[in-house]
């Protein structure tokens, strides 16, 4: 792998935890049950893209 192709993986990797993380703190602000559980459900998904991309480096 080139040094700029881990660059892009390592920005993706930023990313997701970072949009991960957004969607946990939305969660537990939520008080609606069905926003809050679709915002939990987002943020297992950009958990799995972030091990999904990890797996690449």
């Amino acid at each position: 792998m080139s040094p700029k192709e881990l660059m892009y993986i390592e920005d993706a990797l930023s990313h997701e935890q970072f949009l991960r993380t957004q969607c946990m703190q939305a969660a537990q602000s939520l008080q609606n049950p069905e926003l809050k559980n679709y915002a939990n459900q987002l943020a297992q998904q950009h958990e799995k893209l972030f091990q999904k991309l990890y797996a690449l480096v």
